[in-house]
């Protein structure tokens, strides 16, 4: 059987889209045809494969069809991984060491090996504050609606609570 393409980009198959970029990254400088010293044609077909497996693992559906095709599943072995890796925290002190200095927001790993938590963008912070004006403005334009209009502003039911409201200090 073939290498797949996780083992040509060196990487396990629960890593994320920055580490198998990384790893393309690396191995595309390292192959590259015109700046390697291997034979032509060797780095030629090295630098080939890793453009293939690179172009299968950053797209997630190819990825998905992938994985289907070789028969790996991220949930059969999500178990396995968790207890091997507390096992392994537990007994290296300095990989809990320097996972306590990673920001809790910024990879926080789930089961399946992907990150879950990460600070908002600027873009998104944008859209937010977009939102929040928007809804803002259109509660005083009802507002400003309802006082041009000469609507009450309470129903009946609640109109003797409101009078205490007007003559509170």
């Amino acid at each position: 059987m073939s290498k797949t393409y996780y083992a040509i980009l060196g990487v396990n198959p629960w890593a994320s889209e920055i580490d198998i970029r990384r790893a393309y990254r690396d191995l595309s400088k390292l192959y590259h045809p015109d700046t390697t010293q291997l034979p032509k044609d060797e780095a030629i077909e090295s630098f080939r494969q890793i453009n293939e497996a690179y172009a299968t693992l950053s797209n997630a559906d190819r990825r998905q069809n992938y994985d289907r095709r070789i028969q790996f599943s991220r949930f059969q072995y999500a178990s396995i991984e968790n207890t091997t890796i507390k096992k392994q925290v537990s007994t290296n002190a300095t990989a809990s060491k320097a996972q306590s200095r990673t920001p809790k927001n910024l990879q926080t790993i789930d089961d399946d090996g992907l990150p879950s938590e990460r600070p908002l963008s600027g873009g998104e912070l944008f859209a937010l504050l977009l939102i929040g004006a928007t809804l803002v403005a259109c509660l005083v334009l009802v507002f400003l609606v309802a006082l041009l209009r000469g609507d009450r502003l309470f129903p009946e039911a609640i109109a003797p609570l409101s009078i205490f409201w007007l003559y509170l200090p």
